[in-house]
């Protein structure tokens, strides 16, 4: 797997491990199988395969394991933190997961321009304030923003999923733009 000039991954010329694990090029066989590409994300982490397993285990386990948050919740918060962050290639990639997933395109470019804008439950709307909020100013939490969380419904494993998840997504936002990662051209056109 190598980068064409019309795809470029980052802005940095790491490239791909050579060769690829066998693991590893299962795993991105199986990305290819059930999403139709493998992510630039992957991609870009493939230059350290130990990297790119701490990577994938750790957004696996957040965006795909247990939660009493649903897949779109999580999405959502992923966008709702990669709006204020700026982040191209999140509000590309997750944009178009928050499109698939919810089934509404202007859902997902109201999530990315100002989910503020959307119609959301109030439980929605408890848990992207605080995901932004812990963006925005992570010193500013209180016991009374993780007690609106809880007044929402969310249990307290569910405030720690949510916290965890806008963490993991502000630091994935900051490789993202300090390599000026790329997203694959396909998200642009997904769910529309």
């Amino acid at each position: 797997m190598t980068e064409t000039s019309n795809e470029r991954v980052t802005a940095l010329g790491l490239g791909v491990a050579d060769p690829l694990s066998e693991a590893t090029q299962a795993y991105f066989a199986k990305c290819e199988e059930k999403l139709g590409l493998v992510p630039n994300v992957l991609k870009a982490y493939a230059f350290d395969e130990k990297k790119l397993r701490a990577f994938t285990d750790f957004y696996n386990d957040l965006m795909l394991g247990e939660s009493g948050l649903s897949k779109l919740e999580r999405e959502m918060i992923a966008v709702a933190v990669s709006s204020v962050n700026h982040c191209y290639y999140c509000l590309t990639a997750h944009g178009a997961a928050v499109r698939t997933l919810s089934g509404d395109p202007e859902l997902g470019e109201m999530m990315v321009m100002n989910y503020r804008a959307a119609e959301l439950s109030e439980r929605q709307k408890a848990m992207l304030d605080f995901a932004v909020l812990l963006t925005e100013q992570p010193e500013a939490i209180e016991e009374e923003d993780r007690q609106a969380l809880r007044d929402a419904g969310f249990s307290e494993r569910d405030i720690w999923d949510i916290a965890a998840v806008a963490a993991f997504f502000n630091m994935s936002n900051r490789v993202a733009s300090a390599t000026d990662m790329r997203p694959n051209r396909e998200y642009h056109s997904q769910a529309r």
